[in-house]
């Protein structure tokens, strides 16, 4: 997920090297990189009793540092330091309320941690997404759980963000900040007092504070301070509780605290519907609770990222707004759904993808918004973004372009759901044999690929996209699911077949090339490996090119020359896992699989894209497309399913 590159608005203050306990090479020799400095302020602990001093002079978090909690309507990132720095409001495409993450002089936070020197252990509690982080101090140990509560029955009708604080050993004094910021300086908040006390006003947003047991609670111009001492034992709470253009509803503390525990059951319950006995089950468990964070509740849609504009690359331009609905990573999240037996999530993000495809057709869009809408343009906020690498986008203008292997992710999805026993209503079966049609005649013409570049080419990977459209698409006339002349459309993906065969094969190289007269390679061609295009001898010999010359260790860029200016790209490389598979190579499908589950951060979270000199994290996160990747290759290795067939 890409767009037009800019340069940074600022270089970049720069990352620092890390401790030995982090699993990186201490004397490493430094890459050096556009306007980077390093400072000695920041290090990277691996989630033991490290010391926690993961910020740079400028304040922000190693992007390694954040774990996240969600509700199904917006999404919290809690740096291990106890403060987070971005949560959107009241949505997950909202306004970035707090929003240090990429501004933080005035993008606004909420702090809590203790007043002094500390170390950090955390995990989350149990099965669910609901954090528990552990400071020590010379004085005394603190427990702080973390959570964006949900109700009895389902999610909240306000925002509800509750971080429930725990004496455990001696005394230690707590110091807590609800300190809104101007959205990307677009707003000022400010404080307004009421008959109930002191709230907070962000535009159309009010924000209250609500505590257990505080020793002084103290409103300024535009933050609300907050200070506890706790005891082994003592319990407290810091809660803040939200809602736009509606009146605020103010629950008792003592009711937010038993929250908590309630959503805890949850989150355990959901996960109780779904069981994997096969390998790398800690991996697919968090991946999935994750992933169900990044399910907006009220629609269905799947969210690429939570985040924008965190660089894929130190020298800044690449940075993009991921927080709409891809089609493509709606349908590999619909497969791995499915092969999970989530019925519910499937239904619904099925029902919302195929609705939104009818109310923006007849041609199949990149992405949309989270409420089934188009982007409207992208805006460049006048804020520093991460570390000082910009611009920092609103919108993207991915949404215009034409992707040819959309119909394919279409297909492939909607196949595996009637696969699965499903049945398709008669105006969605019109509707696809619409776009097959389209299929037909758009395959011949230069699209911006699976990367969505500037450059128009006829891409290969996009060739295949139409495909396994018009494949599918036969095999769904034939169930009776759809209308139309399925003797076109196999007629077309012959057509396909024979053209990528004469003109994106190179024999001397052994490998199928990203497009025509090119000797680059692209990853994203093993996703036909997955679709069943090919795994034969070919797809085995271009995995082996990909590997040698697009591979960082484990992992690989995304297309000839992209390590000229970005990380490597994770997808790429659980895809990888999945296609050795396919193509009759498990045992090192199952070992390059085993190498790459030491990418996750200490809560398992992972990002979009990695630097593979340093281990840094670049690019929005946490990344939907890595999570998905990560699950489905874990089924495709561990079972004998089929992700282009049914379970």
């Amino acid at each position: 997920m890409t767009g037009t590159a800019r340069s940074a608005s600022r270089p970049m203050p720069g990352v620092t090297g890390v401790d030995e306990s982090a699993g990186v090479d201490p004397d490493r020799t430094e890459i050096p990189r556009p306007g980077a400095v390093r400072v000695d302020s920041l290090r990277w602990g691996d989630g033991r009793e490290a010391p926690v001093t993961e910020r740079d002079d400028l304040g922000y978090a190693d992007l390694r540092t954040y774990a996240s909690i969600g509700d199904g309507r917006t999404l919290a990132l809690v740096a291990r330091d106890g403060r987070i720095d971005w949560l959107p409001l009241p949505e997950l495409d909202g306004a970035p309320v707090f929003g240090a993450l990429l501004d933080t002089d005035n993008g606004g936070c909420l702090e809590l941690c203790p007043d002094g020197e500390f170390t950090v252990t955390r995990a989350y509690v149990g099965d669910s997404n609901v954090l528990a982080t552990t400071f020590t101090t010379p004085t005394g140990r603190v427990r702080v759980t973390d959570a964006l509560n949900t109700g009895i029955a389902g999610r909240l009708p306000w925002v509800e963000l509750a971080r429930r604080v725990e004496g455990l050993e001696g005394s230690v004094t707590m110091r807590g900040t609800v300190r809104p910021g101007t959205c990307l300086n677009t707003v000022s908040p400010w404080v307004h007092d009421t008959t109930h006390g002191p709230v907070l006003r962000v535009a159309g947003l009010t924000l209250a504070v609500r505590t257990l047991a505080a020793d002084d609670v103290t409103a300024a111009d535009r933050r609300i301070d907050v200070t506890f001492t706790t005891h082994g034992g003592s319990r407290h709470l810091l809660a803040v509780v939200g809602t736009e253009d509606e009146p605020l509803f103010l629950p008792p503390p003592e009711a937010i605290d038993a929250g908590i525990d309630r959503t805890v059951d949850r989150w355990e319950r959901w996960v109780d519907a779904f069981e994997w006995k096969g390998p790398w089950a800690d991996a697919v468990r968090r991946s999935t609770l994750t992933l169900k964070q990044l399910i907006h509740a009220s629609t269905g849609a799947i969210v690429a990222a939570p985040t924008t504009s965190l660089p894929e690359g130190p020298a800044g331009g690449r940075t993009w707004d991921y927080r709409y609905a891809w089609v493509r990573d709606s349908a590999y999240a619909l497969v791995a759904l499915i092969r999970f037996g989530l019925r519910e999530e499937t239904h619904g993000a099925m029902s919302w993808l195929l609705s939104v495809m009818r109310r923006h057709g007849p041609e199949p869009r990149v992405c949309y918004t989270v409420d089934g809408g188009r982007s409207d343009g992208v805006t460049v906020a006048d804020v520093p973004g991460w570390r000082g690498i910009g611009p920092v986008r609103v919108g993207n203008a991915a949404a215009d372009q034409l992707q040819l292997g959309v119909f394919g992710d279409v297909f492939g999805i909607v196949s595996l759901y009637v696969e699965n026993g499903h049945v398709l209503d008669a105006e969605t079966g019109r509707m696809l044999a619409g776009i097959a049609d389209l299929a037909c005649d758009r395959w011949q013409v230069r699209d911006s690929g699976m990367w969505e570049l500037p450059e128009l080419r006829h891409y290969t990977p996009s060739k295949l996209g139409c495909w396994q459209a018009l494949t599918k698409a036969v095999e769904l006339a034939e169930r009776g699911q759809i209308p139309g002349d399925p003797a076109r459309w196999a007629h077309e993906a012959e057509r396909i077949a024979a053209w990528v065969d004469e003109n994106a094969w190179d024999d001397e190289r052994g490998a199928y090339v990203w497009y025509p007269g090119s000797d680059a390679l692209d990853a994203s061609i093993v996703l036909h490996a997955i679709s069943g295009f090919d795994r034969g001898e070919r797809m085995s010999s271009t995995l082996d090119a990909l590997r040698r010359e697009l591979g960082a260790g484990p992992h690989l860029y995304r297309f000839t020359g992209a390590s000229d200016v970005e990380g490597v790209f994770l997808p790429c490389s659980f895809w990888t896992v999945s296609a050795l598979a396919l193509c009759g190579r498990r045992e090192e499908a199952c070992a390059l699989m085993d190498e790459l589950m030491g990418t996750a951060n200490d809560v398992g979270l992972l990002p979009e894209v990695l630097d593979p000199a340093t281990g840094d994290w670049l690019g929005n996160l946490p990344q939907a497309l890595t999570h998905l990747a990560l699950v489905n290759a874990a089924i495709t290795v561990g079972t004998d399913d089929d992700p282009a067939e049914t379970r």
